[in-house]
């Protein structure tokens, strides 16, 4: 990176840098913690709120910043991510966890996917985008696949934004079904399996901290345990779907290829690999097999959120309300019919799921 390269990103990173620190102060305080928005949720608000308010006609200086804020410093943000993991959280959520984690990660992302195109006629990328979201793990998940599905910064946002509503929803929701269960007796559920449920169907890491909190501690140690063993599946799932995608695009493009093989000219198409994603996996595999100094770890993960906050900061600067305001009803009646999915085949797949193998 040359220093002219440096000079015309530096005003759009200090930017960005600026946003992310204040929504990590803001995240600290009380009242916020325990509403479970969490700094990602918080930094793409503050975006937002500064790139439709004052950039205006100034916005081109801080053009070249924002975007590689949103493009290699997400993806970066997205390796150390590894570090909040082990594969031995996989044994503390056991078989059980981990098929239940599996089994609503494949079906909400399906339903997603065939809901959004065939029900409510939303572009397929947008569709993905919220799928993910809900699916694994928020606002992170669909910044990750963002790069995958070669979204705009419009099905981004619309993305986020409605993951983040629902998500929030089920920090007050989820407490208050878990009491009204206890009071009815509806289905068999203590503190242990609501942690689990928690985990495998609310949508951030914040949300399911708050949400298992307001249960209990142990509850909520399990919620996320669950949920980090959920999120760990975020590489083989943008593996996946890089596979697929590549494979569709390959197809669409076949009579343009053989007209080309006519003219023997023709190359092989490669598949897109999302790197990242393999790095990802490779630091959560150094954090399982080697014994980081726990200091290190935190300052690495606190670095994390900053360059994740930097990101979604500079996701919010490049989105407009207008942009927003086009695509209408349709992605939060998509979000709604994830959410009901969630609660509702969420409490049947972990019923299930501890029958079969307990």
């Amino acid at each position: 990176m040359t220093i002219e390269s440096i000079k015309s990103k530096s005003a759009g990173l200090a930017l960005a840098g600026a946003l992310a620190l204040a929504s990590i102060l803001l995240a600290q305080i009380p009242w916020i913690d325990r509403s479970g928005l969490s700094a990602l949720t918080l930094a793409i608000i503050l975006g937002m709120l500064v790139g439709n308010l004052f950039l205006g006609a100034g916005e081109s200086r801080y053009t070249a910043g924002i975007t590689f804020g949103k493009q290699a410093l997400l993806r970066f943000g997205i390796v150390l991510y590894g570090l909040r993991l082990t594969f031995q959280d996989i044994a503390h959520v056991g078989v059980a966890g981990l098929v239940i984690d599996t089994i609503m990660l494949s079906c909400t992302f399906l339903l997603a996917w065939w809901a959004g195109t065939r029900w409510f006629h939303l572009d397929r990328t947008t569709a993905m985008l919220i799928g993910a979201g809900s699916a694994i793990c928020g606002a992170a998940a669909v910044m990750a696949t963002d790069p995958v599905v070669r979204a705009r910064a419009d099905q981004v946002a619309v993305a986020v934004s409605t993951v983040v509503v629902f998500g929030t929803s089920a920090i007050f929701l989820y407490p208050y079904l878990y009491h009204l269960n206890l009071a009815h007796h509806l289905v068999t559920m203590n503190a242990g399996s609501y942690g689990v449920f928690a985990g495998s169907t609310i949508h951030e890491v914040a949300q399911v901290v708050a949400a298992g909190r307001a249960v209990s501690d142990s509850a909520a140690n399990t919620a996320v345990i669950t949920k980090m063993v959920r999120v760990m599946m975020l590489a083989p799932f943008l593996l996946m779907l890089s596979a697929y995608l590549e494979r569709s695009r390959q197809s669409k493009a076949a009579g343009a290829a053989v007209a080309t093989v006519a003219t023997g000219a023709a190359r092989r198409p490669t598949l897109t690999i999302p790197w990242f994603a393999l790095w990802f996996v490779a630091v959560a595999a150094l954090h399982s097999a080697v014994h980081l100094p726990a200091a290190g770890v935190r300052a690495a993960v606190n670095v994390d959120t900053v360059i994740l906050a930097m990101a979604m900061a500079a996701l919010g600067l490049t989105t407009h309300v207008s942009a927003i305001g086009k695509a209408g009803f349709k992605p939060i009646a998509l979000g709604a019919l994830l959410f009901t999915w969630l609660i509702i085949g969420g409490t049947l797949v972990n019923i299930v799921i501890d029958r079969v193998l307990a």
